[in-house]
């Protein structure tokens, strides 16, 4: 009662309401800018702190001031401008050493950094009382003077508390209460005897005037805070909008990438589960990117990507949606309740997509594979639907005559019996089924043996012997072509040096094998194993095998070739950059594809193709072994056009080893 009765009867209380406002202004900026600093680290943390400690402080200091103005002490008074000055530096040091200590790791830190604010309050509060000057005697009651230190203090621990928790009107109502509650109970426990000195008393709309002008200075620096906490949210509220951006965009080609798919795919589930509608989702993949790369390098690669992008954003309608998932493969979404509704969509998709683009001084025609699923008969969940999308679409890039495929259920027993094939593809070195067949190479002038061509078969333990053109592709698409490579390797010379005759052995590698593993390291270390003489192996090699990274696969051959081992080009003929490829890597054999073979007989321009082989081999010194040589008439021809040597079923068919290979040859004799 003795506190109110202050407040009421000692105190201007229109002052006194100004100062509360600056109090509650002060704890709401000042909490404010303490817990932006709490999500900063190092130099932004201290600089927080600093504006934090400058904006609470001031307050704290201002909201004295004005009560201090609004106390009527009944005598002339008078204020020391140094230890004035002093309190406010009191108030702002104090705060600032509060809001470090509560920042730090655990609980006692932040009781220890409440205390601190309220002692830092206590000390600004007496050393503003000893600036003040007064006419008269000033007596003090101890006990209240210890009541306000400790319910600034306490007040403080439990407004750093709560800021911690995030109760900010809780924060914010301990911390007036640290104040107001210092300030006052600090008052009551003051006597002033006035002397009679016949001094003025101050003018009580002077004092009126200086306490709104301190407000003034408060709410300027309350708002230099508030301008700070706002200019860093503006630019928090850009960078996240950045970093948004970044998240659900892809960045080549601005496209929504795949997670802005899969955010938009199940909303609009949602929305067809409520409103009976129906939702397509298709997948799209590029035809000629990867030819695209290869001739003309990622740059253009990139070009071509961010044509295509900006084709396919431009034909959206509502209702339609498109996003790059990664590489070369796009996906879409169409909300429709009509089937001319979804036929229209992909019509548009297909005309961009297979409209002829320029880069820089070519034109192309990037083409596309489209599968499409339909939500509810193709599937129920956005997982469901993309599996089913993508099985339509790897079935029209199987298609060359068709670039759309819609999802049909025996997709699923196809992908199964694939998936199936797959897991016994990686057990089959462990049962024995891996089988080496040799198919022999002659001279063709004389039908000498110069070697054999290693051969791989499978023998599934159900299915019987399987097409290498079915299992090779799933063991390179599975990844099981690198043990399955380094197995046929090392059998084969394991083999070919037990034979009483020296002849050499080519082995095919996966453009998988010379990309993803150290192959020189392989070769020589099966070389020491087995006991075979380096120059009887010989490394076949696809052109596009070594287009996928044409820097690290010479690099690799050349290594290779420094053991002693040969190195063949295989399908010669049927890529787009044979002579440059020739030119960049001396190669030790030139094989003919057996493409051109089978049309030699009838087509004067494959004649004409093979002339020009055989002269280019002539011309680099390098032996050429046509494929496929099914007839004797093929072989005469070969011969009359100067050809090295030969392969076919004409010459012999792909054997097991009996006793040795001149078995294998006698007997397809």
């Amino acid at each position: 009662m003795r506190v109110v009765s202050c407040i009421v009867t000692l105190h201007n209380l229109w002052l006194v309401a100004l100062a509360a406002v600056v109090c509650i202004g002060g704890a709401w900026v000042g909490f404010g800018l303490f817990r932006r600093a709490r999500e900063r680290r190092e130099v932004q943390k201290a600089g927080w702190i600093f504006l934090a400690a400058v904006a609470a402080g001031a307050a704290v200091w201002c909201t004295h001031f004005i009560a201090m103005l609004a106390y009527e002490s009944g005598a002339p008074v008078t204020y020391d401008p140094i230890l004035t000055m002093v309190s406010l530096l009191v108030a702002i040091a104090g705060m600032g050493l509060a809001f470090w200590t509560a920042l730090e790791p655990g609980r006692a830190s932040v009781v220890l950094g409440g205390g601190i604010l309220g002692v830092s309050v206590s000390a600004m509060h007496y050393t503003g009382m000893m600036a003040y000057h007064v006419d008269g005697l000033i007596s003090w009651d101890a006990p209240y003077v210890v009541a306000s230190v400790l319910i600034a203090a306490g007040a403080g621990v439990a407004a750093m508390l709560a800021s911690l928790a995030d109760r900010k009107l809780l924060a914010h109502a301990c911390f007036v209460l640290a104040v107001v509650g210092l300030h006052f109970t600090g008052m009551t426990a003051v006597s002033v005897t006035p002397f009679a000195t016949g001094a003025e008393i101050a003018d009580p709309q002077v004092i009126a005037a200086m306490a709104v002008a301190v407000a003034g200075v408060a709410i300027i620096v309350i708002g230099t805070g508030v301008a700070s906490y706002m200019i860093d949210s503006d630019v928090s509220e850009k960078n996240l909008d950045a970093l948004r951006q970044m998240a659900l965009n892809d960045p080549l080609t601005g496209l929504p990438n795949r997670t802005s798919f899969s955010n938009y795919l199940g909303h609009e589930l949602e929305r067809a589960r409520a409103g009976g509608t129906k939702v397509a989702v298709i997948g799209i993949d590029l035809d000629k990117f990867k030819e695209i790369n290869d001739l003309r390098g990622h740059e253009a690669g990139d070009q071509a990507l961010q044509i295509i992008a900006g084709r396919l954003a431009a034909l959206l309608r509502d209702g339609e949606f498109v996003a790059r998932i990664g590489g070369d493969e796009f996906a879409a979404v169409k909300r429709f309740d009509e089937q001319r509704e979804l036929h229209d969509f992909v019509a548009r998709l297909e005309r961009e997509l297979f409209a002829v683009m320029r880069i820089d001084d070519f034109d192309v025609v990037p083409g596309a594979s489209i599968g499409i699923s339909v939500y509810p008969q193709d599937g129920g969940t956005a997982a469901r639907l993309i599996g089913n999308a993508d099985l339509a679409m790897y079935r029209a890039k199987a298609d060359v005559a068709r670039a759309v495929c819609f999802y049909e259920a025996d997709m699923d027993e196809l992908a199964r019996a694939r998936r199936d094939l797959g897991l016994d593809l990686r057990r089959a070195i462990d049962r024995g089924e891996l089988q080496l067949h040799y198919q022999v190479q002659t001279t063709v002038s004389s039908r000498e043996v110069v070697g054999y061509e290693v051969l791989l078969r499978w023998k599934h333990h159900r299915l019987g012997y399987v097409s290498p053109a079915e299992f090779i592709p799933l063991a390179e698409e599975t990844g099981t072509i690198l043990t399955i490579g380094e197995w046929v390797l090392r059998e084969a010379c394991k083999e070919a040096a037990s034979w009483p005759q020296p002849d050499k052995i080519a082995v095919n590698l996966s453009p998988v094998q010379l990309a993803h593993c150290d192959l020189p390291r392989l070769v020589h270390q099966i070389l020491v194993e087995t006991g075979l003489p380096a120059s009887r192996l010989e490394l076949e090699i696809t052109e596009s095998s070594i287009i996928q990274d044409k820097v690290r696969s010479l690099h690799a051959l050349r290594q290779i070739r420094a053991l002693g081992v040969t190195i063949a080009i295989d399908d010669f003929g049927t890529g787009y950059s044979s002579l440059d490829t020739l030119r960049s890597f001396p190669f030790d054999r030139i094989k003919l594809d057996r493409s051109f073979m089978s049309e030699v007989e009838q087509s004067a321009q494959a004649r004409a193709i093979i002339r020009a082989v055989l002269a280019l081999g002539k011309s680099l010194d390098i032996s050429v072994l046509a494929e496929g040589v099914e007839t004797e008439g093929q072989l005469k021809l070969l011969q009359s056009e100067g050809c090295d040597e030969a392969q076919g079923y004409h010459l012999g068919r792909p054997e097991p080893r009996r006793s040795s290979p001149q078995a294998d040859a006698a007997a397809a004799a």
